[in-house]
């Protein structure tokens, strides 16, 4: 595939399916919002997730969705229900892995254990965290409502930096969306830069790269696609223009455009880039 730098118009995104319970899991909600809470060894940590399962027979195309830090609230229960129904709609299983030190799961949280590092620590951390995410694939060969051979891989900041970790170590995934990963730490990481360089270069899959014009590091993204264009890897790269949240953040503006209010913008863009490796 060519890579190409793409905008889009942005688009709304209606999410909304209802899923049914397995035995022996936990389900909450009802409709869009129905999931399961599951556990699975990773190591010897266990290791909480969501999954969510669309409505009608299987086997599914399965997404591992991966979200980022959430200093001072690691040890909140986050399902991600708007960003997983928008792959529900779209036929996909969803797990929503709680990697180590988040929400249920064992493990120190980020802040304990990497602090304000952005060298040796934040880069072993989240290889670590790479390791849950290819646990959680071993527990989707178990789930039966989910195809095993087509199986995505979807990442916000944090959760994107792991995502690109683990495709350039696991050849299982076929396709991969990293949103923003690394944006917000780059200008302060030589060794985050060299790391995914390093992961880019080694991606097992086509690899959609997404961010917005006024995140914290808005070169990082065309970096990355460049070092994959130059490697004759499949990607593509889009930029969306300046964001704005509808409430104030902590971090540049556009780093948030990837949570759930963000979804008419970049949901389609998304799920179409996926449908194309996965339902071809």
């Amino acid at each position: 595939m060519q890579s190409r730098n793409w905008k889009l118009p942005r688009r709304r995104v209606i999410a909304g399916l209802a899923a049914a319970a397995l035995p022996g899991l936990v389900t909450h909600g009802a409709r869009a919002d129905t999931y399961r809470e599951i556990f699975y060894q990773s190591g010897a940590l266990s290791i909480a997730g969501y999954l969510y399962q669309p409505a009608g027979p299987g086997r599914f195309p399965a997404i591992v969705y991966n979200h980022g830090s959430r200093e001072g609230l690691e040890r909140q229960p986050v399902p991600w229900v708007r960003i997983a129904a928008l792959y529900v709609d779209a036929g996909y299983a969803v797990l929503v892995p709680e990697r180590r030190g988040y929400g249920k799961s064992d493990g120190p949280t980020w802040t304990d254990e990497v602090g304000r590092d952005t060298t040796s620590r934040f880069i072993a951390r989240c290889q670590t965290e790479a390791d849950d995410i290819l646990a959680a694939v071993d527990f989707l060969k178990t789930v039966s409502f989910v195809d095993d051979s087509r199986l995505g891989i979807v990442g916000w900041s944090l959760g994107g930096i792991a995502t690109l970790f683990t495709v350039a170590r696991f050849r299982g995934f076929r396709a991969a969306v990293d949103q923003a990963g690394g944006v917000l730490t780059w200008r302060r990481s030589p060794a985050l830069q060299s790391a995914l360089a390093e992961a880019v270069r080694a991606a097992s899959c086509p690899v959609l790269l997404m961010d917005a014009e006024n995140d914290a590091a808005p070169e990082a993204i065309p970096s990355l696609a460049k070092i994959m264009a130059s490697a004759g890897l499949p990607h593509r790269a889009v930029m969306y223009p300046p964001y704005m949240p509808s409430r104030p953040v902590s971090i540049a503006p556009g780093h948030a455009l990837f949570g759930a209010e963000g979804i008419p913008i970049w949901g389609r863009d998304a799920v179409a880039f996926l449908d194309s490796y996965l339902k071809a």
